[in-house]
Formats: structure tokens, sequence, C-alpha cells
């Protein structure tokens, strides 16, 4: 029941601040900034890879209540860490780039409304009745839907802080490195969006061959980098 949860995840970009590659030598003052940033966002990162793991790790055949229970949770801990992170931009300044201090403001505006959307998915599971269990999996249907929508705002979020020079630096931060999740993924009965997929290390499921369908239908893709 609860993979189609994990299948809008699988089909969005679970948030970490890894980036493949770097090269050249990079200003002090910018790496001094993503240092700063990386050190803060460090926990907050990982808080999110933890969250996504224990919606993607429930099990399909979990009851109701379990499942609700565990997704509430999990969007609370990303919305918690969201705010956080949008505080570490704030605490780290403007970055020493070209239009630092609007990419700065960009990226505390977008965290934000991103906490908010997640906590209106928490709102919404919350709410749903497991007693019923047609009218949970239906519901859980619509939460799926809305996390795929709000997934991409949290794509886009940080995304001009990865980019060019400042990206490279944060790339170089053991603090924005990619995370393990701290939850391991279920040997079997998982509610990974198909058989024999398997789990990154940020936490998003990445399809198995035949991947399996985002809600609507659409086959799920795995992230550009990875």
């Amino acid at each position: 029941m609860n993979k189609k949860l994990a299948a809008a995840l699988s089909g969005g970009a679970v948030l970490v601040l890894a980036l493949s590659g770097c090269s050249g030598d990079e200003g002090n003052k910018v790496d001094d900034w993503a240092k700063t940033f990386c050190d803060q966002a460090k926990p907050q990162i990982q808080k999110r890879a933890d969250a996504h793991q224990i919606i993607i790790s429930t099990a399909a055949d979990s009851k109701p209540a379990e499942i609700q229970a565990a997704d509430s949770k999990a969007f609370q801990d990303i919305a918690d860490a969201d705010r956080a992170l949008a505080k570490a931009v704030e605490g780290a300044g403007a970055p020493p780039v070209d239009n630092g201090e609007k990419i700065k403001q960009d990226a505390i505006k977008e965290l934000n409304e991103t906490a908010v959307a997640y906590e209106g998915l928490k709102k919404q599971v919350d709410a749903l009745d497991p007693s019923n269990q047609q009218k949970f999996a239906d519901g859980l249907q619509n939460v799926a839907n809305g996390l795929t929508k709000i997934e991409k705002m949290d794509q886009q979020a940080l995304a001009k802080l990865e980019d060019g020079d400042l990206g490279k630096a944060m790339a170089k931060q053991p603090g924005c490195q990619k995370p393990t999740a701290s939850t391991p993924p279920k040997s079997s009965g998982s509610a990974s969006p198909g058989a024999g997929s398997t789990a990154d290390a940020g936490g998003a499921a990445e399809p198995s061959q035949g991947a399996s369908a985002k809600p609507g239908g659409a086959a799920a893709a795995t992230k550009s980098e990875e």
C-alpha cells in the first residue's frame, strides 16, 4: 500500500547536496561559505535521507495504522529539516557570487515553502481513516499525488546554490555529501516501487528494470546525476 508514496519519491529528487565531480581552485571566500553552510546542513541532510527511507522501507503489507504513523513522522521530519536548512542558508549569509543575496533569499523562501507543503501532507495522512482499508488506500493515493508535486519544489529549493563555482565548492565539503540512510531497507515485503528496487544513498528508491509507475501512470525516472 505504501508503494504509492515510494513510487512518488522515486520520481522526485531527494534533496541532497552531493554533486558529481569538481575541478579547479575555488576562491577562499566561496570555499569558506560552502564550509559554513555544509557543516550546518549535514545533520539535516541525514534527517531527510532517513525520513525518505522510512517511507520507502515500510512494508507493503503493513497495517494501515502503521503506514499512517510512519508516513506522518517522515513528512514532519522532512519539514523540520527543510526549515533547518533554510536557517543554515541564512546563517551562512549571502554566498560570495553574483546575485548572492537573491540566491540566498530565494533558497530560504523556497525551503520554508516546501516545509509548509510537507506539513500539509502530514495533515492529510493524519486525517485518513486506517479502519477502512479501501478509503485509506484511496486517500494515500491522493497523498502520493501531492508528494509528486512537492518533490519538484524540493528539487528546486537549493538548485541555484548548486550552480557554478559555488556548487563545486559545496561538492568538496563532507557535510554536503550524499548520506547513507540510518534505517536500512527491509529485505522482504518492502514498499519500494518495484520488485528488486534498491534505495540510493540519499534515501530515494531507484527503479529496477521495468521501473514502477508514478501515481498517474508516468514512468518514474531516476535523478539525472545518478
